[in-house]
């Protein structure tokens, strides 16, 4: 995280943002700032939409009882970065676990979170307004400008008959015959990606093979070790920013 965001107050907002302009808080939002956060009239934070850069804005109390929060929009602060190219794709865990690999994905800067649904998923449905929250939540307090699409669960036989072939999926292994993760990504040079995890109890050996059969797969291996799946999930999207991505 940047050290410019380490004592900023940050708000997401779905308006659009320009000089000037005046946005009415939700009763979320003003709850947030005024007793959360206890700003008051005239305090200045800063906002972003995913589209537009980072601006600062500033709190106008309105109304008779001056209870009505409106934000001014005052001036950009920071353009709007491209985001990085990488697909999340994980099994849905249970509540807690999957509140953590969301906010994680986002923290390490994927650009769409997919739930997929294999044949040993225990956790079928997903609510996508809680993993939109946990995205916005995890932007605002880690300085990250873009957010994440939240897919809708779909089967991973849909999702493989639907991908695109220039986009690599890396999927975690335990019998992958390359027992090195980096000697593995060192074959993809460029291009968009995806990363693939799968259940608690691992593909189905079906799927497995349907997988190593596709020439856009790329099996990973994660060493001797075995790991949580949303522990495996921050495992692999770290290795792909340090070789692949952004921290290259």
């Amino acid at each position: 995280m940047s050290e410019r965001y380490h004592s900023t107050i940050r708000l997401f907002l779905e308006d659009d943002l320009e000089s000037g302009r005046m946005i009415q808080c939700t009763p979320a939002q003003k709850n947030y700032l005024a007793n959360v956060m206890r700003l008051a009239d005239g305090a200045e934070f800063h906002v972003f939409n995913g589209r537009q850069g980072e601006w600062r804005a500033r709190i106008v109390q309105t109304g008779k009882s001056r209870r009505s929060y409106e934000l001014e929009i005052l001036e950009v602060l920071h353009p709007q970065t491209e985001p990085q190219d990488i697909h999340y794709l994980f099994a849905p865990l249970k509540r807690q676990r999957l509140d953590y690999i969301v906010q994680k994905a986002t923290e390490l800067g994927v650009s769409r979170i997919q739930p997929v649904i294999t044949e040993r998923t225990q956790v079928a449905r997903v609510k996508s307004e809680r993993m939109r929250a946990n995205v916005i939540e995890a932007a605002e307090q880690c300085g990250i400008l873009t957010i994440p699409e939240i897919g809708e669960p779909a089967p991973l036989s849909t999702i493989m008959k639907s991908w695109a072939p220039n986009r690599h999926l890396i999927f975690c292994d335990e019998n992958a015959v390359q027992s090195s993760p980096l000697a593995a990504l060192s074959h993809i040079t460029s291009g968009p990606i995806g990363v693939l995890i799968g259940p608690e109890g691992g593909f189905s050996e079906s799927e497995r093979n349907n997988l190593l059969q596709q020439s856009f797969v790329v099996p990973l291996s994660l060493g001797s070790r075995i790991m949580r799946a949303d522990t495996a999930g921050v495992a692999v999207l770290s290795l792909v920013n340090a070789t692949l991505g952004d921290w290259k």
